[in-house]
């Protein structure tokens, strides 16, 4: 009788057990989760995540470069246009003569990487500027000046002329914010300067779908 009595305990602690372990799962598969870089612009109206794209591999890896040599911080977004874009990136808009702003970069451009059939110009998006055409026929982009589309009816005529990088992917109400400030008429230069803080963060890819509903490729 002991023993039946033994058998029954040790049975009733198994199953315990077994219902504690379901309660608190193991999370095996994130134990192993990829993590992601992603760039993160601090400014005074808020904060934007910033996907880069592995398909435009020369402009992910100049950014991610940048980004971590801490290039951009305090350059501004030195040229705002409502349902247009925003631009940024401009080493010169650091100092105090406004009218060199839009003409700086690091000292080199990256080849073009123009893929229209993946990446157009949308809501969110962001691409290289770059010189026109009859200086730079073969479309290289600026080493460090980027902008970010506002709207996407706004920027649609950029296709197939400007490399498309990347895209916000949590904070696009930053860009509704920053498009809406006072600005100089003839240069679409902001009265204030509206600086930007850039970051390489990492997340996992889980992280990214539970912070920002975003799947990583």
């Amino acid at each position: 009788m002991k023993n039946i009595y033994l058998i029954i305990a040790v049975l009733f602690l198994f199953a315990s057990c077994t219902k504690e372990e379901d309660l608190y799962p193991k999370n095996s598969a994130n134990d192993n989760d990829t993590l992601e870089k992603v760039i993160q612009i601090n400014t005074s109206y808020g904060t934007m995540y910033m996907w880069l794209y592995k398909e435009t591999p020369l402009h992910r890896a100049n950014f991610l470069g940048l980004a971590d040599s801490n290039f951009f911080d305090n350059t501004t977004f030195h040229r705002i246009i409502t349902n247009f874009m925003i631009q940024g990136g401009d080493p010169n808009s650091k100092d105090n003569d406004q009218n060199n702003d839009g003409q700086g970069g690091p000292g080199y451009t990256i080849p073009a990487e123009i893929d229209t059939a993946k990446f157009r110009h949308k809501r969110g998006e962001v691409a290289a500027a770059r010189l026109g055409n009859a200086q730079n026929p073969l479309k290289a982009s600026s080493g460090s000046q980027f902008y970010i589309c506002h709207s996407t009816s706004g920027t649609k005529h950029l296709d197939n002329e400007y490399t498309v990088f990347g895209k916000i992917i949590s904070g696009i109400q930053v860009v509704d914010s920053i498009v809406k400030q006072p600005k100089n008429a003839s240069t679409n230069r902001p009265l204030t300067d509206i600086k930007m803080d850039v970051n390489v963060q990492e997340k996992t890819r889980q992280q990214l779908r539970t912070e920002f509903n975003f799947e990583a490729n």
